[in-house]
């Protein structure tokens, strides 16, 4: 490999990430499909190196492809919409063996490469990982507990029960997107603008499993990682069942949690109110990888004191929260000419933005800009939500 440069560096670290993920799946379980609306497992462990090698190996370099049908089987990802789900079958897929020797060729070809690399393409490469890191949480979460190894887990910090209350956003203006001089960004971050944003409060905390309680025992539908155990509420967690944490957030669909918040006279924030209330708001310790499932919401108030009293706490971090606004294009948007189909294919009106960051979000993503998005009726996302009042 070339001298390493810093970007060269986090690729490799973003590859230890992934790496340490596939060691988790059993080898007789690579087949598995365990989200329906996803590709099999075996695809992500092609999907990587492929998108880098067709980014960086023959977009940015013009290098000629040395396996072309899986430059094409492993180049994207699938997101059908509700009564369209995939059908292939196990053995439509190649050997894992042919894939591993497909990744290795594309890392070692793709190393000698990096010092000509345009930095931001190895920015997209790096964060396009790092999502898979996340998303790939999320398959693993639902692939049975017997088909996956368990690794040796932090616990979660004790905490207080959250008092109920709101806190008082005074109108002003928020910031949505970035500038071409602030850095790398998707898309979809692109170009900054500035809103007003009326006065508006807004809930402290997330809304727990406790609350939501309230609401599957007034006859709602109950959320998709609850199950009952002996006629009582447990959570499938990431490697076990547990007890129902009832003060963790609660990780719900985006029309379930339109639905709470309407029970409870409230409603969603707006992506701008989410901006406007988590200005300078202190991040959680459950991001970057620290932990599998969501601790208690207040389980951050100790260690930021007064600081974290004046701010709704866990805005970024232990779980991405939803908001009102349809995923779209902020003004001034252009599509990646290298990526056509990152952002736009999702301006279709059935998709909701997501702002925070939840336990597997890599940390490069915990900027204001950043923009997640996901269908209203998904329910794999470990996503949830906290309520507003309009003044």
């Amino acid at each position: 490999m070339r001298p390493q440069t810093e970007l060269a560096r986090a690729l490799l670290h973003a590859r230890t990430q992934t790496d340490a993920l596939f060691d988790l799946v059993r080898p007789d379980s690579l087949y598995e499909r365990p989200i329906p609306e996803r590709h099999r497992i075996i695809f992500y462990l092609g999907h990587l190196e492929a998108f880098d090698w067709n980014l960086l190996g023959r977009y940015a370099l013009e290098r000629r492809s040395f396996q072309p049908e899986f430059d094409r089987l492993f180049a994207f990802g699938i997101d059908p919409p509700p009564g369209k789900l995939p059908c292939d079958t196990a053995s439509d897929w190649p050997a894992q063996a042919e894939v591993e020797r497909y990744n290795q060729r594309t890392r070692d070809e793709i190393d000698e490469l990096l010092a000509e690399v345009p930095d931001e393409l190895l920015h997209v490469a790096i964060e396009h990982r790092l999502m898979h890191a996340e998303t790939f949480a999320y398959i693993l979460h639902n692939l049975a507990y017997d088909r996956k190894a368990n690794p040796a887990l932090p616990a979660a910090p004790p905490a207080a029960q959250p008092v109920a209350h709101l806190i008082e956003i005074p109108a002003g203006q928020a910031r949505l997107g970035r500038s071409q001089e602030e850095g790398f960004g998707w898309d979809n971050e692109f170009e900054a603008q500035v809103v007003d944003v009326p006065a508006f409060a807004i809930s402290p905390y997330k809304v727990t499993n406790r609350e939501y309680l309230e609401f599957v025992r007034s006859g709602a539908e109950a959320p998709f990682y609850w199950i009952q155990v002996s006629g009582r509420w447990a959570y499938r967690g990431m490697f076990s069942e547990l007890p129902l944490p009832l003060d963790a957030p609660v990780y719900v669909t985006w029309r379930q949690a339109d639905a709470y918040a309407r029970w409870r006279g409230k409603a969603l924030p707006t992506e701008a109110q989410f901006h406007r209330a988590a200005c300078s708001a202190p991040v959680s310790s459950n991001v970057d990888f620290r932990y599998w499932d969501p601790i208690p919401v207040t389980a951050d108030d100790a260690a930021f004191g007064t600081a974290g009293l004046r701010h709704p706490a866990q805005m970024v971090g232990n779980g991405w929260e939803w908001t009102s606004t349809v995923f779209g294009p902020l003004p001034g948007f252009r599509p990646f000419p290298f990526y056509q189909n990152y952002s736009e294919p999702f301006f279709d009106g059935q998709h909701y933005v997501l702002k925070g960051a939840g336990p597997r979000t890599a940390a490069c993503f915990l900027r204001p800009s950043f923009r997640n998005w996901f269908r209203q009726e998904y329910p794999y996302v470990h996503a949830t939500f906290r309520l507003v009042e309009c003044r």
